[in-house]
């Protein structure tokens, strides 16, 4: 029988990896925080839903609260620590206590390797984030993990429309860490969606990182960027050790997933990028983006 899942989330990842599991035959529930958001999306294939995941009576009242898949990926809005408590650790905890489901899955971030030096990291690998947002994500995983959940740790995530990086860059607003050797850890969308319904599909309790194939420091994403963009490097400025997730350089394997079968189909930053610039080529031919508009 096809699968019932709920995404709760509809943003850069969760609306499109609710619609590849109704493409896919399951029996899709989607929430998203605001009635504003739910109507726009009423057009969708499946039910969306207006409901607050940072206070448990708002699930209670759901129409429908058992399901074979629940999937977190709503974000904390771009708060700081108080948001991450709310709707990472109090969401977690909301869901586990109000829905009625087989498997758990929560998308968390790579960040919580506070790894410094460059060095390799996997998912066995010493987790000490120094910033308050990084440790409230171990505490919405342990929870997760205490209920024999999945928990898919993402590096920095990008793709069409979303590119922090390089919508620094294009406002000029870009600065080199020091002399850029920073290792910074990749995922593209669509990579992101297809880990996460594979994860969805095995079931597999435990941690499982989501990063592409060649982490890249800093001053080679920003050579290469610029170099088809035709902009100069941006200058160099001092650390900013106060980074919302935390500063930290290390380079994260993807090993553990890829033994489940998974494989990234933007293997790098390099291809990454060259898919944005052509997609953006793309919808400025149709009138629908200005050229350079990520």
């Amino acid at each position: 029988m096809p699968l019932s899942v709920l995404v709760v989330g509809c943003g850069f990842i969760g609306l499109p990896l609710a619609r590849r599991f109704a493409e896919s035959g399951c029996h899709v529930s989607a929430l998203t925080l605001s009635d504003v958001s739910a109507i726009e999306l009423n057009r969708e294939a499946f039910p969306v839903l207006a409901v607050d995941i940072r206070a448990r009576e708002n699930l209670l009242k759901m129409p429908k609260r058992a399901f074979d898949i629940v999937i977190h990926t709503a974000s904390s809005g771009r708060g700081g620590a108080d948001a991450y408590q709310q709707v990472f650790y109090g969401g977690i905890i909301n869901l586990r206590s109000t829905l009625d489901f087989g498997h758990l899955i929560f998308t968390s971030s790579t960040s919580v390797y506070a790894q410094m030096d460059g060095s390799l990291v996997d998912e066995g690998s010493f987790t000490d984030p120094r910033n308050e947002t990084g440790r409230i994500l171990l505490r919405a995983e342990k929870a997760v993990l205490d209920s024999a959940g999945t928990v898919a740790r993402m590096a920095g995530l990008y793709g069409p429309g979303r590119c922090v990086p390089l919508q620094r860059l294009r406002a000029g607003k870009a600065l080199l860490d020091g002399a850029g050797e920073r290792i910074m850890n990749m995922l593209y969308q669509s990579d992101a969606v297809s880990g996460l319904l594979l994860l969805a599909e095995k079931r597999c309790s435990g941690i499982f990182n989501l990063v592409d194939d060649e982490p890249v420091s800093q001053l080679e994403w920003f050579q290469y960027v610029c170099s088809e963009l035709g902009l100069p490097l941006p200058p160099v400025g001092v650390r900013d050790l106060n980074r919302k997730r935390g500063w930290s350089s290390k380079r994260v394997s993807n090993g553990k997933l890829r033994a489940l079968g998974w494989r990234p189909g933007i293997t790098n930053f390099r291809v990454g990028i060259r898919d944005i610039l052509d997609h953006e080529s793309k919808e400025a031919a149709k009138g629908s983006l200005p050229l350079g508009g990520v």
